[in-house]
């Protein structure tokens, strides 16, 4: 069973349970404090509490590890961007190519938080909060805003359509690769013009895919009268518990004890 960005694992675990409005301000607190430290040290702790969360989900970890298969590339070409362009000392040099050493620090820093960044959002949002919850979720952090005109309900339900579809259509283009290459497409061999003249035959036919889905959802929504927002109510309305309370708490005590640990050691 594997897994990509997007996708959504049933469980009934605590994390499974709490507010959505919970979890995406969580996530924000989260994201904004990754940026905020760089020590080897810091970076443990907050490895450590993804960890807790991973067991408090109750989602293997393999699972979870293998959401990071898409970023691996990025990760990795920053990493040797940083070492090739870093300052003085060199790890090595010969001729005009020089490995930083400072370089290699940088790039392990951002691969990493890369990574980590990827798997905040996968525990606290896409694995363990399904698509309309996200909706309902960010619909309500924006409710406020709807009195100077802005567009809550129909943004909400833009971004939970959206990731709705990042796993739809990665399975879409793995189908389509392996169909491609049933016929004797080629996408490992020769230059790189070569492998991206190739990706055409599956970009093309994954775009019709897509175009149809939307098409398609676009016809089932108005067939169901959907209108918007406006005086549309919620069977089973968000309420924020104690539970709620105590995990806004927790993440924000994880976040001010990295910071400390930053700071201090």
């Amino acid at each position: 069973m594997s897994f990509t960005i997007g996708n959504y694992y049933p469980a009934d675990s605590p994390l499974h349970r709490v507010d959505p409005r919970a979890k995406i301000l969580g996530s924000l607190v989260l994201m904004v404090t990754l940026f905020l430290f760089s020590r080897p040290v810091a970076m443990l702790a907050y490895t450590l509490f993804l960890l807790v969360l991973v067991a408090v989900a109750r989602i293997p970890l393999r699972l979870v590890l293998g959401t990071l298969r898409p970023i691996l590339m990025l990760a990795l070409i920053a990493l040797i961007a940083n070492i090739l362009t870093g300052p003085e000392p060199w790890l090595w040099q010969r001729s005009f190519l020089r490995l930083s050493l400072p370089g290699l620090e940088t790039g392990l820093t951002m691969a990493l938080r890369l990574c980590l960044l990827i798997l905040t959002t996968q525990l606290l949002l896409t694995l363990t909060t399904t698509p309309i919850l996200i909706a309902d979720g960010l619909e309500a952090l924006f409710a406020p805003f709807t009195r100077f005109g802005f567009p809550a309900h129909e943004l909400a339900m833009m971004m939970s359509i959206a990731l709705r579809f990042v796993p739809t259509l990665a399975e879409e283009a793995d189908k389509i690769m392996k169909a491609q290459s049933s016929r004797g497409a080629d996408y490992d061999t020769g230059g790189v013009l070569a492998r991206a003249r190739g990706l055409i035959s599956v970009l093309v036919p994954l775009f019709v895919s897509a175009l149809k889905r939307a098409d398609e959802l676009a016809t089932a929504m108005e067939a169901r009268c959907y209108r918007g927002g406006e005086g549309r109510t919620k069977l089973r309305p968000l309420v924020f518990r104690r539970r709620d309370a105590l995990f806004s708490l927790a993440v924000a005590l994880v976040a001010a004890f990295v910071l400390t640990i930053e700071h201090l050691l």
